[in-house]
């Protein structure tokens, strides 16, 4: 197997940052890390986990063989074998397991479709009947864009740095979320991601219910000062029960 060598994978590593005028605090915050993680890099005591080899080798300009071998070669002045091992490499180096990566099996991916399905019946009732609701749209979209990620696609754990540094800022696929003062970490994720996945079913469902029955109802008031209305359950519906059950179990 390709041994890593690991000062001069941190000399390499230093030698880039610097070539693109970053500090070390400048690559953590690209990389969502601890700009002590980075030191450590630099200095030899660890390498990035494997998750981290893609991201890094892209901000770099670099493909991740390049990365690994220190810029002493690329895929097409290797031997086919010589890539295998690189690659076995890279693998050995994360502690990451199948379950890791397995999506949620829970009742949301029924109830999910369900809530979607029920907000998408009563925002056909509000055009049906002519209310006059400007945000319902706004919220059904996206309530089934973070719905889609929650319910269905986030990862169950989250890589071993984030367990081991202090991180704000969380990056898998197109989400990003960057809360001050609020670290992820594998005790806090999963309590994240039920916030996450009832706050998009109760959005997708009960939010066109509440313009529908405001409009039966004649409740003026409630289309007056709408915008206020769904601000305060799209941002402080979410954000705020993630913060503070991120905190409790951080």
């Amino acid at each position: 197997m390709y041994e890593i060598d690991k000062k001069e994978f941190g000399a390499y590593i230093s030698r880039l940052r610097k070539n693109k005028g970053w500090t070390q605090k400048d690559l953590a915050e690209k990389l969502y890390i601890s700009d002590k993680a980075v030191s450590k890099w630099e200095t030899g005591v660890s390498i990035p986990d494997t998750a981290l080899l893609i991201p890094l080798s892209e901000l770099f300009g670099i493909s991740t063989t390049e990365l690994l071998t220190c810029g002493q070669a690329t895929e097409n002045s290797m031997e086919p074998q010589q890539v295998e091992d690189i690659v076995k490499t890279a693998i050995s180096l994360s502690d990451k397991k199948a379950q890791r990566i397995y999506k949620d099996k829970g009742p949301f991916k029924i109830i999910y479709p369900v809530s979607v399905l029920t907000g998408g019946i009563f925002c056909a009732l509000n055009y049906y009947l002519g209310l006059d609701s400007s945000t319902v749209l706004t919220a059904m979209i996206l309530a089934v864009v973070f719905g889609a990620y929650f319910c269905l696609f986030a990862v169950s754990r989250l890589p071993k740095f984030y367990d081991e540094n202090k991180i704000s800022g969380m990056a898998d696929g197109f989400l990003r979320m960057n809360v001050p003062g609020l670290y992820f970490n594998n005790s806090n994720w999963p309590h994240i991601l039920n916030v996450g996945k009832i706050w998009s079913c109760l959005m997708a469902a009960v939010y066109p219910a509440l313009c529908f029955l405001a409009g039966i109802f004649g409740l003026d008031f409630f289309f007056s000062c709408e915008l206020y209305i769904f601000l305060f359950l799209c941002l402080g519906g979410l954000f705020i029960p993630l913060y503070f059950v991120g905190k409790k179990y951080q």
